[in-house]
Parts: structure tokens; sequence; C-alpha cells
């Protein structure tokens, strides 16, 4: 017997029914009033999932699949350092890097906590070196396309005037770090060339570079009566006292801070971080007095291992730092951004 006819669907203008993909609703106007976007915006509140080891041999335990281990102390001390690292500070900052002796470490601790902060808050980071002739921060960072200065930048200062001057414009001053996530503006790199600055022109270089950066960290130079490290010290959110592990590194970054309290300037000293960096060896350094004396006269005292790669005074990579580096700098970033 043939196959019945089918039925045609009825000549409407509706096409024929389509199963949904999704579910009926669960509202029913008679039980009472409609979900509100409060309601659907309130599944957010339920309690996260316990976490989960993702480093380290608990992390290897749970690829088993057998058990389901915790994060180990170490884990959860990283993960809060770079929470800290990674909040809103709620606008621009300014982190500036202080020791009037040379190799103090002032350079190489700019540049470790701008990479910290870079690969964590994934850009919008500046290192600025603001020291009064010639420094060494430009010399230390990977190079870019150029090699300009912060004296070209003092000399084109017009083009950014009012709301003139876009971040492309910027990058012919600035010089890219990469993998670092950050940005350097070096300092005049002739040893004879230019005049010292003026705190007015650290003032009009911080007005154009605040408009493209939200966090800044400051070079400062060795001589605390220069202008512009006046200036620097005037628009500082968070002070970074950076010493070697030596009597002498110590001695003039305690005398800074007499010469900074004397200046008014008791909150920044009381607020500052202290970063002791050390030597190869310990033998024959005197770290519990050098501990003890900032201890009491700022907020942290914390130490930087000694890094072969930061001793041979090439330019710095992140990625070619030792871990025990990168963690013990974290570290120090977390206790920098505590304070902005």
């Amino acid at each position: 017997m043939p196959p019945a006819p089918q039925q045609p669907y009825p000549q409407t203008n509706t096409a024929p029914p389509v199963p949904s993909a999704y579910p009926e609703p669960a509202w029913n106007p008679e039980a009472g009033a409609a979900p509100t976007a409060e309601d659907f915006a309130r599944r957010r509140q339920v309690r996260p999932a316990d976490p989960v080891a993702t480093t380290g041999l608990r992390a290897v335990v749970n690829k088993t699949g057998l058990v389901k281990l915790p994060p180990g102390r170490h884990e959860l001390e990283r993960k809060r350092d770079i929470e800290m690292v990674r909040r809103n500070f709620g606008g621009l900052r300014q982190v500036t890097v202080v020791n009037p002796k040379g190799g103090a470490g002032k350079t190489v601790a700019i540049l470790l906590l701008a990479m910290t902060f870079g690969q964590n808050r994934g850009g919008y980071v500046l290192a600025w070196d603001n020291n009064e002739t010639q420094g060494t921060l430009g010399m230390r960072a990977q190079q870019d396309f150029h090699s300009r200065t912060v004296r070209d930048l003092l000399r084109d200062l017009g083009q950014f005037h009012g709301a003139q001057g876009r971040v492309g414009d910027l990058s012919q001053y600035v010089r890219s770090q990469g993998e670092g996530m950050f940005d350097v503006l070096a300092s005049d790199e002739s040893a004879t060339g230019g005049e010292m600055l003026t705190a007015a022109a650290f003032g009009e270089i911080r007005e154009v570079v605040s408009r493209f950066y939200k966090l800044i960290f400051v070079d400062t130079g060795n001589n605390v009566r220069a202008q512009n490290w006046q200036a620097a010290m005037d628009a500082t959110d968070q002070l970074v006292v950076t010493m070697s592990a030596r009597n002498d590194s110590a001695e003039t970054a305690a005398r800074m801070l007499d010469h900074l309290e004397q200046s008014g300037r008791h909150r920044l000293v009381r607020q500052a971080v202290t970063v002791v960096s050390m030597p190869p060896s310990r033998k024959e350094i005197d770290l519990p007095a050098i501990q003890e004396h900032f201890a009491a006269r700022t907020r942290a005292v914390l130490l930087a291992p000694y890094e072969r790669l930061i001793d041979t005074g090439e330019p710095l990579r992140y990625a070619h730092l030792s871990t025990a580096t990168r963690d013990a700098w974290l570290k120090i970033a977390a206790s920098v951004a505590e304070g902005l």
C-alpha cells in the first residue's frame, strides 16, 4: 500500500515551528514578580570553589586525579602578592627610588620594579631616569629603534601642549621594553652635554608622561640639593630606599633620611620601603645592624638576593632572571603597592 501523503503546512506568513534550544522559562506570571537584574547578578556571590594547587609538588600530585591538594603557603603568598600588585590604585602614582651613593642599586631597583609591575599589570608603566646629569637607566634597559632621551623630550615639549600629543608621538622618546611590558625614559647619556634639569623641567615632563602612564618609577641622581631631585620628592607617593649590604651605603641612606625629615617629609620616610641588595657572600657585613636601623625608620625592610646577571652590568631581561630573584622582587613590589 503506498504511504499516506504528508499534510502540507497551512498557507500562512509564519514559518513552521522550530524546536527551541532553550528550556521554557520557569517564571509563571501567576507565581509572583519577575526576576530582576539583581537576582541574575546574585549568582556571582555563590561561594567559589576551593583553590587547588597549580605549582610545586602539590600540583604534580593533583595531575594524577586521585586527590585535589590545596595550594601551599608559598603559592598562597605569591597569589596574594600578585593581587596586591594588580590592584587599582585609583589614579596616577609615582614611586621614587633614592640613595645619594653611587652603586646603591637604584637603577637595578627601578628596572626590576617596573618589570614586575609591567609583567603583572600589563603595561602603562614608565621607568624614568631623573638623574641630574648622566644616568645609566638607558644603558641597563633594552635598546629600542631610537636613542632619544629626556633632553629630546624637553626640547620638543611644545608638541604636547594643551590637548596635543598622542601616545604614538611619545613613543619617539621612550624606549619600549618588549616582554618587560614597560617603557623607559632615559636621561642624558652624555657626560658633558646640557645643563642640569630644573624643578620646572621635571614638572613639565611629568605633566606630559602622566597622560599616558598610570604608574611612574623615578630613578634619582646623587645630589639631594639638585632641583629635579627635590621636585621628584615633592611628587612622590611611595619612597623606596636602596642600598647594598655595606656600612657606607647604609650610612649614606640614613643621612639622606635625616635630610628628608629635616625638610618636613616625615610621612614619606615613615612609609618608605627599604631594599638591601645582598653581595655574593655574607661574610664581613653587618646585616642585623642595617636591618634594625631601617626597620625603626621605614615601613618595611626587604632583602634582594644576589643575582650574577645583575652584577654583569649588562641590559636586564626578566626571563633571564633566576626564580629566587623574581620571587624576591615580587615580594618587594607587593610591599611598594601596599603603600600606593
